[in-house]
């Protein structure tokens, strides 16, 4: 038999089926929609020009694409720590694990300014094939949607350290890091895309 003070928290957890705020799961499927249309168009436009994908697959440099990997799923592991920190009522280690997550963020974006940099010094630009279009349109897409959720994890950082979130009520960061493994999910589904299928 529950108590009055148990009922609150029961009924609470069985509708908390996502984290954070409601609104940013509509943009977060709205994104992965917007995404999943330039994917599949990507698929398609390969199979009827795949030798021409198939060359240009081979210049990109996979090493760098999975460092590129690695760094960002660490930096989903700082997030996930972040959010498990402030569920305990820690606020400091929040900060701190948002800040290792921003610092990744900030490898990420340095990799692939010196990727874009060697594709610009081999001559590379979207009109070269329809191959490199869809690659640097989607890598520039996917940087600006990191940098977004390093600001957004930014704003939530600082307010973390400034007291805003507790073990009750912290659904900013929660909400901010959903944003971070959208972000995450779709570098991982570009890099097989791009980098890995052949």
């Amino acid at each position: 038999m529950l108590s009055s003070e148990d009922m609150p928290r029961q009924v609470k957890s069985r509708h908390a089926a996502l984290p954070g705020d409601f609104a940013i799961w509509i943009f977060i499927f709205a994104e992965l929609a917007m995404f999943g249309v330039f994917f599949m168009v990507f698929a398609i436009t390969r199979t009827l020009d795949y030798r021409v994908f198939e060359a240009s697959q081979r210049t990109l440099d996979r090493s760098l694409g999975a460092i590129d990997t690695a760094v960002l799923i660490t930096g989903s592991y700082a997030v996930v720590r972040a959010v498990y920190a402030i569920r305990r009522g820690v606020a400091r280690a929040c900060t701190r694990w948002l800040a290792v997550a921003i610092g990744l963020g900030g490898t990420f974006l340095f990799l692939k300014m010196y990727e874009f940099h060697q594709d610009a010094l081999q001559g590379i630009t979207l009109s070269t094939n329809t191959f490199y279009m869809f690659y640097l349109s989607l890598m520039f897409l996917h940087f600006m949607h990191v940098l977004m959720a390093m600001i957004i994890l930014g704003v939530v950082a600082w307010k973390a350290h400034a007291g805003y979130y507790s073990a009750i009520d912290h659904a900013g960061v929660e909400t901010a890091a959903s944003f971070w493994h959208m972000v995450d999910l779709i570098w991982i589904i570009l890099f097989i895309l791009v980098y890995v299928l052949h």
